[in-house]
């Protein structure tokens, strides 16, 4: 979702809202970055730099940052750790491992300075405060759960402690880049990344955190196809010598979209997941296993007719298939109840 944003000029206040994909569902985040005074007192506005891009973390970023709930940052312990100096270089950073939790939306160290690299995912909220943040800033931020996006069987918080409010703050980051700044090579390389998180994340039960991997995977990766097809007419060569072959590239979009499907048939998502199952057959129409996944959303969907031409499909491909034949079964069975009822109705309407 987009990012909605308003700013009270006077104060400087960024005040910002969106919805963030955690490991038990979507919350609602608002986060409020006061600029520090000194930044707004510039006479002109063409010397001040300090709302560019430029300075504020990208892609691959290291950023050291620290995470802590509102009601820990005022205990004794807490009161002293904000005027900690840098006690390594901004070369010297290295990523924090961290283990994803069910039962947290903040996928981070509470409390303690940690690294993240910007764009990999392992905390999503934390990753969208920095985009927009600079070396030295401090944001507060509020956490809502979104109802409907909620995993029922995730234990979530009370509605006593909601919302949570939390402040983040980016001590230093290292240089990154914006997508459309890498080279074909370097965004070949975060797909393979993000796609290898999500099959992780995935085995792991995380089926939120895959489907955010598949989806950062596909986001790179649709562009790069452009890119790729125009070797038809050996235009970019030299640029794209490194990467897989049109061809090939097509196919892995194809992938991303059927596992993309699968997590959203998991999060009950039956209308996208027929969607990423359709353009997955689409772009590799031998895809067996995004014709099963097409077939099981447009079921749920009530969707008969065409959830039997998928399974119908997939039987060409993989012949006999025991869950493809059960399945039209089943399918069979819910049209003939659905005549008996059709018929029912028509027969009280003309009697």
């Amino acid at each position: 979702m987009e990012p909605e944003m308003q700013r009270d000029k006077q104060e400087a206040v960024d005040v910002i809202s969106w919805v963030s994909v955690c490991p038990g569902g979507l919350w609602r985040v608002q986060q409020k970055l006061t600029h520090e005074s000194k930044q707004q007192s510039s006479p002109s506005t063409e010397d001040d730099t300090s709302c560019l891009p430029n300075n504020c973390p990208k892609l691959g970023s290291l950023c050291r940052v620290r995470v802590q709930l509102k009601a820990l940052t005022n205990d004794a312990d807490g009161s002293t750790k904000g005027n900690e100096k840098l006690d390594v270089t901004v070369t010297e950073l290295v990523p924090t491992p961290i283990v994803r939790r069910q039962d947290a939306p903040l996928q981070v160290l509470l409390g303690d300075w940690i690294v993240l690299r910007l764009g990999e995912g392992q905390c999503d909220i934390t990753e969208a405060c920095l985009e927009g943040m600079r070396a030295g800033e401090k944001c507060e931020i509020q956490l809502t759960p979104v109802g409907n996006g909620q995993d029922s069987s995730v234990h979530q918080p009370s509605n006593e402690d909601l919302p949570l409010v939390a402040t983040v703050e980016l001590q230093a980051f290292t240089p990154g880049k914006e997508s459309w700044e890498m080279s074909p090579a370097e965004r070949w390389e975060w797909i393979k990344s993000h796609k290898e998180r999500g099959g992780g994340r995935f085995r792991s039960g995380d089926v939120w955190g895959a489907a955010d991997s598949y989806g950062r995977a596909l986001k790179l990766l649709i562009p790069l196809c452009g890119l790729a097809g125009e070797l038809e007419d050996g235009s970019l060569l030299e640029e794209t010598q490194q990467l897989p072959s049109f061809d090939q590239l097509k196919m892995k979009k194809a992938e991303l979209h059927s596992n993309l499907s699968l997590c959203q048939l998991k999060l009950n998502q039956p209308q996208r997941a027929r969607d990423s199952a359709a353009q997955a057959t689409q772009l590799e129409p031998c895809a067996f296993k995004a014709w099963y996944r097409l077939g099981q959303a447009c079921q749920k969907l009530n969707e008969l007719d065409e959830a039997k031409e998928a399974f119908k499909k997939l039987l060409e491909l993989q012949p006999d298939l025991p869950s493809a034949v059960k399945a039209l079964k089943e399918i069979t069975s819910r049209e003939k109840e659905r005549n008996v009822e059709l018929g029912l109705r028509l027969s009280k309407m003309f009697s």
